[in-house]
């Protein structure tokens, strides 16, 4: 990927852009996360997602742990230049870490959140207890 293409993005104060990962065919978005400058350039490099991740204060490749990455088949600029969305394969099904198909499993009901998606894999399986 070449500068004058890292460039064209609006980045935010702290060098991050958004970026709402959404699933090929089905076209649920799955997740959402940051990405900086590498983890862009990465992403585009491995074929496979590589986030920001704020928490811990490094590049994240998704499934580095889990083995559920995310094969890239299409990245887009919004008008702005400040959102990517990223069209990905999802490798074994589920992408959030609490075992579940997508990260947006919480529905606004009767004035609360409620959880409205099954759990597919148990995290402790996935990651370990």
């Amino acid at each position: 990927m070449g500068a004058a293409a890292l460039d064209a993005i609006r980045w935010n104060a702290d060098g991050l852009v958004p970026v709402i990962a959404q699933e090929s065919g089905s076209g649920e978005v799955l997740m959402f996360a940051w990405m900086n400058r590498e983890a862009l350039r990465l992403t585009v490099e491995r074929g496979e997602a590589v986030y920001w991740s704020r928490s811990r204060g490094r590049l994240w490749h998704k499934g580095e742990r889990s083995g559920h990455v995310q094969k890239v088949l299409d990245i887009r600029l919004d008008c702005d230049a400040d959102v990517l969305l990223i069209e990905i394969e999802q490798i074994g099904g589920v992408a959030c870490h609490t075992g579940r198909h997508r990260c947006f499993f919480n529905r606004l009901q009767d004035g609360g959140w409620a959880v409205v998606e099954p759990v597919l894999k148990d995290p402790d399986a996935i990651y370990g207890a």
